[in-house]
């Protein structure tokens, strides 16, 4: 049996959410909080419907009947205990694994973008890692998930500041943890974060067009490839483009606008600004692709043909590289062969798939490398992942800096080191320190 703790508070005024007494008033801040925990047990009781987890409430302040008297008594309530976050959540998971828990998750009500099939990730990533965690947007973290009792885990972490992640991350490494992260996510603790608050309540996702693709293009000064990545979109039929820029300053939100397209900013980092594109998109497809990569005549042809077939989870295209070197047709060769037989196509591929299916297996890890090799692995044990017979050609900038056999041992390099195990934190220095940029 599987555990979901969740971590509330009595909705009490001036005991919960001080920070935004002064904008809500005593009152309207613990107005807040109880709209808070009624949100997280909504997508709890969905997530208990749906699978075999049990769900247990753990509260401060109040008591037991009052907490039934708020929310309801749909799932058990416990009090949190003595000590500090980190005594209390050792403490919750200690006592999950005691009643017979094979994994423990435990959660907050500060974050409203945790949905049931985020939950249900966190749980399968269990099955490969020690450690599952929901960065937060603040340097903390919105979720955690543990499949055996860690205590030494919590020790000494400085709750209530901006290294809480970095800490843990860094304990888990010296207790020989495996860990695994999911998106990252903003809380609701101050007046400024009160807009993520109303979009959850009162927006769902973005409804899609049973017809309609969204490509989505992640950026950071590319205005200069992105203008013909652009222009070959034309002609294609119902889609909508999204340019995800991460803080460049090159102009490309001046291009955006010459050509009609959407833009929205997100943290810098590939995986971010691609999940930031899809939570945006109101296609049925996604398509995710790269600033300096062209995609073929009628790609939307392809794109609706490939996920139109039965078994058929996500699709990519066949790789071009824009040069006349020799190497370039070896290369494209083995990655189409590879991409055929294998079913693992990357990122310069342009993937695609349904958007249902990204949003069901929780977007890209927020990794800084690798994060469309690993998303790949994950659709493949869902389906087919297809190859279409068209090309989309990539700018071979990233082959000439180091020359192309250099270029494609570092990458073999690092794609062994993710196979065994090395952290993508290490092989992006690998990366770097290549002198490409991953």
């Amino acid at each position: 049996m599987q555990h979901l703790i969740i971590f509330t508070r009595y909705p009490e005024p001036h005991r919960t959410k001080t920070r935004l007494i002064p904008l809500l008033g005593a009152e309207g801040a613990a107005e807040l909080q109880g709209d808070m925990t009624e949100h997280t047990l909504a997508w709890a009781g969905e997530l208990a419907g749906e699978t075999a987890v049990s769900v247990q409430v753990r509260f401060a302040g109040g008591d037991a009947t009052r907490m039934q008297d708020r929310f309801g008594n749909a799932f058990p309530y416990l009090p949190q205990g003595p000590g500090d976050l980190g005594d209390r959540m050792a403490r919750a998971f200690r006592t999950a694994f005691a009643s017979g828990a094979t994994g423990a998750v435990l959660v907050g009500t500060d974050c409203p973008g945790i949905t049931a099939a985020l939950a249900r990730q966190a749980f399968e990533r269990l099955a490969t890692a020690d450690l599952v965690l929901g960065p937060a947007a603040d340097g903390g973290y919105y979720l955690i998930g543990l499949r055996r009792p860690v205590p030494r885990l919590f020790a000494g972490v400085s709750w209530g500041r901006d290294t809480v992640l970095r800490e843990t991350l860094q304990r888990a490494e010296q207790l020989g943890l495996t860990a695994s992260l999911l998106i990252t996510l903003p809380d609701v603790d101050r007046p400024e974060d009160l807009p993520e608050w109303r979009r959850a309540k009162c927006t769902s996702p973005p409804a899609t067009d049973p017809d309609r693709i969204s490509v989505i293009i992640p950026t950071l000064n590319e205005s200069g490839p992105l203008e013909d990545t652009l222009a070959a979109l034309d002609g294609a039929r119902n889609f909508e483009t999204i340019v995800v820029d991460g803080g460049g300053s090159d102009g490309t939100d001046s291009l955006a606008a010459e050509r009609g397209v959407r833009l929205i900013r997100a943290t810098t980092g590939r995986a971010r600004q691609m999940n930031a594109g899809a939570r945006a998109a109101t296609g049925h497809f996604l398509l995710f692709l790269h600033a300096d990569t062209r995609l073929p005549e009628r790609f939307d042809e392809h794109v609706r043909d490939l996920l139109g077939r039965p078994g058929v989870v996500a699709g990519a295209f066949r790789l071009g590289i824009d040069g006349p070197r020799r190497a370039f047709r070896v290369i494209e060769w083995a990655v189409n062969l590879r991409s055929r037989c294998f079913q693992m196509p990357y990122g310069d591929q342009a993937i695609f798939l349904r958007t249902d299916t990204f949003r069901r297996l929780g977007g890209f890890p927020e990794l800084p490398i690798m994060e469309d090799f690993e998303f790949i692995r994950r659709l493949r044990r869902n389906g087919r992942v297809a190859i279409a017979s068209a090309t989309a050609t990539t700018s071979a900038r990233r082959w000439n800096q180091l020359g192309p056999w250099k270029t494609t041992w570092l990458n073999q390099r690092i794609i062994l080191g993710y196979y065994l195990g090395i952290s993508p934190d290490t092989l992006a220095k690998w990366y770097s320190g290549g002198r490409l940029r991953p």
